[in-house]
């Protein structure tokens, strides 16, 4: 049986190169390719490939969004995450999503292939890596429901408005802060998420499933 490939990333020489080393294996065939979020999700529901190999950072929609609408209008499609984020808000916000496999890039050639019979079984599967965290995790006692469980509550709220898209004056209308009292705000959980600027703690928030 010939397992049905869909590869989602923003990055042209990701693609071909994982284009490259899928066609060399036998029973594996890549029937499209996408470079976006929303590009993703219209080649599941299109093509219906067995498995959809997604980055979780890409332009339009994230990868843990466009799983999750892949859940909603492909059921029956496996997504595989193959992505550089190794953080715990990450794996689990994609698992939460619907994703049935987690590598980080860098796996071998016969990890994915792996990971890609594994997935088109319906299994779930998660690099060795991933799958530590995910063990660790689960074994915590009282361990964090929420994401970023690192912010105050206030923190919270502000990086929730921004995710939304609000101004520093518009956060503080709403909360009853100074703007002065947001960036301030903003900075903090610059540095707690190790970000450098609102858009990347946008997408880091998303990721982690806060936000619209």
């Amino acid at each position: 049986m010939t397992i049905r490939i869909v590869i989602a990333d923003d990055h042209p020489v990701v693609r071909d190169g994982l284009s490259a080393l899928l066609a060399s294996r036998s029973g594996i065939e890549v029937v499209a390719t996408a470079a976006g979020g929303r590009e993703a999700v219209r080649a599941a529901v299109v093509e219906k490939p067995d498995v959809l190999i997604m980055d979780l950072q890409m332009p339009d929609l994230d990868g843990v969004t466009a799983c999750r609408e892949i859940g909603r209008a492909a059921p029956d499609v496996a997504v595989l995450v193959l992505t550089m984020f190794d953080d715990d808000d990450s794996v689990f916000a994609a698992m939460r999503a619907g994703a049935r496999g987690y590598l980080l890039k860098g796996a071998s050639q016969d990890e994915i292939g792996r990971a890609i019979d594994a997935v088109a079984a319906g299994e779930a599967i998660f690099g060795p890596a991933v799958a530590r965290r995910v063990l660790e995790q689960l074994g915590a006692p009282g361990a964090p429901a929420t994401p970023f469980p690192g912010l105050t509550p206030r923190e919270r709220q502000v990086l929730e408005l921004l995710t939304e898209g609000l101004t520093t004056t518009a956060i503080g209308t709403r909360l009853g802060l100074t703007p002065k009292t947001v960036s301030n705000h903003t900075s903090s959980i610059f540095t707690k998420l190790q970000v450098q600027s609102r858009a990347e703690a946008v997408a880091r928030a998303r990721r982690a499933g806060l936000g619209p």
